[in-house]
């Protein structure tokens, strides 16, 4: 660890401040050359930071070309700066303020691929000064010894996502158990603390996934699950004794079916909650009745709830949302003067303010972005209603040189409305090669209006993107998260031919170049929208996706990296994808390793020889059958990468391919 002063540091934190009078930060002048790829695809130079409960310190996380990313601390009131922490075999990943002056933190390692990582981030802590740095939990799998011959916590040792009370040198951590196959089996809360080392178990209920603090850092609400429900608990504050709180039906949707989010500073539980309707949203829990608020505290018209809950230690001042893009609900007045003061500063962004959670000093930290400005971090000053840049996410990224962003909605030939995030290259909008990126999951929701990469990337090649939010995708309400289901190679694939002659339609896209391409589910929709569509898409990019689902049931190797993963396949798969024996029939007239030879044209397959989600078998087949009847098949394979490309090298190298196929066959020419 280095605890010295850093010059690159205060490189980072820019005098930039300006006043309520000024204007907005000058915009450089766009340059002629393409973006290089390595300003979309390397890691982000300045990735996170986090005021102290206090909100007199800054601690953030940075890094630069061929270093390994360090922890640094800002004095704001006295600008000195300072690294804090540093592994010499690793980047600092996760960090959270322990109190005003201790801070706890995990280790990422960015230079190894997934098949070269062993997962056990461990748990390290130091003081805002640099002194006394203390490892708390082993990263290597064994349990060795510190310099004070106390056992550290085994490598299994995870942070916890909830901060706790931030009053005391304690934090708390999970301990995450695994069975012989490596699969989750249960969590044991401990509480540790981050001076000696020393820690203690949190009486829990078994088998628990996920727990919530109460406003006093004691651990409240649990949830289990089993094959067929999932169950919430409660401990009384009184006798300390855990009750069920809820029990549902795991895979179905009920009109009393809730989801805990936080605890206020008043010990209101906030949950999240469909109660019946088609979108879910934001409400208080009466505890002593059991039932839910009788009206949302927020709801989205268009969508789901997602968001947190922005609070001191004395009242709930706001709560953080995402519809189109994130946005944010005060209820303090003193923070909306604040929005609206660096609203007023930086017109062009969207600004997310987050105050300190227990102190007075009037500062916020803001981080803003756009559809064409990735992350830059600020600090606002309430009394002298300045701003002050400290570092940007991407500093290779012009803006003037990005695409811009929206959100559209299509009508799937059924009806039902479809949305979809469309990127157009700066300054065009008509009849351009385009490509229909396909998002993974499929559950989930694919994006919100920002700064994305692979869009951006794409667009600044001279691309549209269009990125359908087919009927399965979380986040839109009910029914169209449920319109989804069985629907693999049917409706969900409908939903993005739709899409894509809609774009033709309005002149956006020439009908004549139009590549799909997508991840693990967009991979095998890009397969089945060249097999079901051969006159709408000219190519296909597919990138650790599925070629067959029944695949996913017969390889033994496979498993889903989630906490649930064998329940998942044993029962989620079944009513969401498809049963292997019931659906038999429609799951092999929806294989595209089934229908390989119908496909034609131009394939771009790339895969991870070590990925446990998709297994390289998928490839493998699928690359062996396509290749009989079509000779246009680039194949890569990245020995060392999982689901997905970990390392900026195989980023770089992966987008490098696409640019030179895209050019190849949709490009101009």
């Amino acid at each position: 660890m280095n605890a010295l002063s850093h010059p690159l540091l205060r490189a980072c934190v820019l005098a930039c401040t300006l006043s309520l009078a000024g204007g907005a930060l000058p915009a450089k002048a766009a340059a002629t050359a393409l973006p290089p790829l390595a300003a979309f695809f390397d890691n982000e130079t300045f990735s996170d930071a986090k005021l102290s409960p206090d909100g007199n310190f800054l601690a953030a996380r940075l890094c630069t070309e061929g270093e390994r990313a360090w922890l640094s601390v800002l004095d704001i009131n006295t600008r000195q700066l300072k690294v804090v922490a540093q592994l010499r075999d690793a980047d600092i990943g996760q960090f959270e303020w322990v109190n005003d002056h201790r801070l706890v933190f995990n280790a990422h390692d960015s230079r190894s691929a997934q098949g070269e990582q062993f997962y056990g981030p461990g748990l390290y802590a130091v003081e805002r000064d640099g002194s006394k740095f203390r490892q708390l939990a082993d990263r290597s799998g064994d349990v060795t010894e510190t310099t004070d011959m106390r056992k550290m916590l085994p490598w299994n040792t995870f942070m916890l996502d909830e901060t706790g009370p931030q009053d005391s040198d304690d934090y708390y951590a999970v301990n995450t158990k695994y069975d012989e196959q490596y699969r989750f089996n249960n969590l044991s809360l401990m509480r540790v603390n981050t001076v000696t080392g020393q820690s203690s178990h949190v009486e829990q209920p078994s088998k628990w996934r996920d727990i919530w603090l109460d406003q006093h850092g004691q651990a409240r609400v649990a949830s289990m699950s089993d094959s067929e429900t999932q169950t919430l608990s409660y401990r009384d504050p009184a006798s300390g004794a855990w009750r069920t709180l809820a029990v549902f039906k795991r895979y179905d949707t009920e009109a009393a079916r809730f989801w805990p989010l936080a605890f206020g500073p008043d010990g209101t539980l906030y949950v999240v909650s469909a109660n019946g309707k088609d979108k879910q949203a934001l409400y208080t829990y009466d505890l002593a009745a059991g039932r839910l608020s009788g009206e949302p505290l927020l709801s989205l018209p268009d969508f789901d709830f997602t968001g947190k809950l922005i609070m001191d230690q004395h009242k709930l001042l706001g709560v953080r949302y995402t519809n189109d893009a994130e946005n944010t609900l005060w209820f303090d007045p003193g923070m909306k003067a604040m929005q609206a003061a660096v609203d007023a500063l930086l017109p062009d962004t969207i600004n997310l303010l987050t105050p300190a959670t227990r102190g007075s000093a009037p500062r916020v930290l803001v981080r803003a972005y756009s559809d064409a400005k990735p992350g830059t971090y600020y600090l606002y000053d309430g009394q002298a209603k300045a701003l002050t840049r400290l570092g940007l996410s991407r500093p290779g990224i012009e803006p003037a040189q990005m695409g811009e962003q929206n959100l559209v909605r299509y009508p799937a030939r059924d009806g039902l409305t479809i949305p979809a995030w469309l990127t157009l290259p700066a300054g065009k909008s008509k009849h351009l090669p385009m490509v229909v990126l396909v998002h993974g999951g499929p559950y989930v929701r694919g994006g919100q209006w920002g700064w994305d990469a692979e869009a951006q990337f794409l667009a600044s090649r001279g691309y549209a993107v269009l990125e359908p939010e087919y009927r399965g995708s979380t986040g839109f309400g009910t029914q169209h998260f449920h319109a989804g289901w069985k629907q693999w190679g049917l409706k969900m694939q409908d939903d993005i031919a739709d899409g894509t002659r809609w774009a033709i339609a309005q002149g956006i896209a020439d009908g004549k170049r139009v590549c799909i391409a997508g991840a693990s589910y967009g991979g095998y929709a890009t397969l089945m929208g060249l097999v079901n569509d051969p006159d709408l898409y000219r190519c296909g990019i597919d990138w650790v996706g599925v070629t067959d689902i029944n695949l996913l049931y017969t390889d033994n190797s496979w498993f889903d990296d989630s906490a649930m993963s064998s329940e998942w396949r044993r029962y989620g798969m079944r009513r969401l994808v498809g049963d292997p024996d019931q659906d038999a029939a429609q799951l092999r007239a929806t294989s595209p390793l089934v229908q390989a030879a119908r496909i034609k044209q131009p394939l771009l397959l790339a895969y991870g020889g070590v990925d446990r989600r998709v297994p390289l078998v998928h490839g493998n087949k699928f690359r062996d059958a396509v290749s009989a009847t079509n000779k246009d098949v680039e194949w890569v394979v990245y020995p060392k990468e999982g689901h997905g490309w970990v390392l900026p090298e195989n980023r770089i190298d992966f987008w490098g391919r696409v640019e030179k196929f895209l050019d190849r066959n949709i490009g101009q020419h």
